[in-house]
């Protein structure tokens, strides 16, 4: 077997901070900040709510949602209580982020199976007892939305040379096109973390590092409507040494869903990565 990589070594051989935020950066979880200064105030002081995002465009998660999860579990065992937000209503348009093509269109009845079953599956991992935790369906807020009145309280707020600026669009612009369906996605992800704050204080949001673009435009979306300051960090995406996407292989996804990856298999994936992954 080849030796550790050399900043995996360092890691191993250090002790971990005491420090919730510092803790997360010594274990490579952040990648970006909106504000790094005080965003690490904040998580060391504990008692703050977050959010993190799922789109239901399945009945399960797969491992490279592993980050975010994890992270939320770490958040929460730090004092804070996070907000798990399923979008039922985001996946009805589909997040072009890191995507080469569209989602195929879901039925509503199948976004809101697949919603119950990130539910279940996500209440493995973060503790809901005694409102430890915050389960939450953009749907409630999305679904009887006039469209006009979006557009005047929401859509007048961004700039569309900032919007076609974000990498997310330039690649897909690039590859094939974007539909105007999917360009609303970053309006309506902001709109949750607005929503979010003034429902329940929600002070920062946490994502993959393919949703920087979406999570910027929430943290400055919530300033211009609320005149509050809320932040944002990103976590790096776990990719092969190809730069491909983790946890894929010849047969598709390895899920978390042991119905759909059984232990064996996911096991067996964990096993057989090459030393360099």
């Amino acid at each position: 077997m080849s030796a550790l990589p050399h900043h995996l070594k360092k890691r191993n051989n250090s002790k971990m901070s005491n420090s919730a935020y510092q803790n997360l950066k010594d274990r490579g979880f952040i990648y970006q900040v909106t504000d790094d200064a005080k965003l690490a105030e904040l998580v060391d002081a504990g008692g703050s709510v977050f959010y993190a995002g799922f789109d239901p465009t399945g009945d399960s998660l797969h491992v490279g949602h592993l980050l975010p999860v994890m992270a939320m579990r770490r958040l929460q065992q730090a004092g804070h209580t996070p907000i798990v937000l399923v979008g039922g209503a985001t996946a009805l348009v589909g997040d072009p982020s890191g995507k080469q093509e569209a989602r195929p269109i879901l039925t509503k009845e199948k976004v809101s199976e697949n919603a119950a079953a990130l539910k279940a599956q996500l209440g493995r991992f973060i503790d809901f007892n005694d409102g430890n935790a915050i389960f939450a369906n953009n749907a409630d807020w999305f679904m009887d939305m006039n469209y006009l009145n979006f557009l005047r309280d929401v859509g007048s707020r961004f700039s569309m040379n900032k919007m076609l600026s974000a990498e997310s669009v330039k690649q897909r612009l690039e590859s094939g096109g974007l539909s105007f369906l999917e360009f609303n996605y970053m309006l309506l992800q902001a709109y949750d973390f607005q929503v979010l704050r003034e429902k329940y204080g929600c002070a920062f949001e946490i994502g993959g590092q393919d949703q920087w673009g979406n999570i910027v435009a929430g943290v400055d979306l919530v300033r211009k409507l609320s005149q509050a300051e809320v932040f944002g960090m990103t976590f790096p995406l776990l990719t092969d040494s190809s730069g491909a996407k983790f946890g894929k292989t010849a047969v598709g996804a390895v899920w978390l869903d042991v119905n759909k990856t059984s232990i064996f298999d996911y096991y067996q994936f964990w096993r057989n990565c090459a030393d360099s992954d």
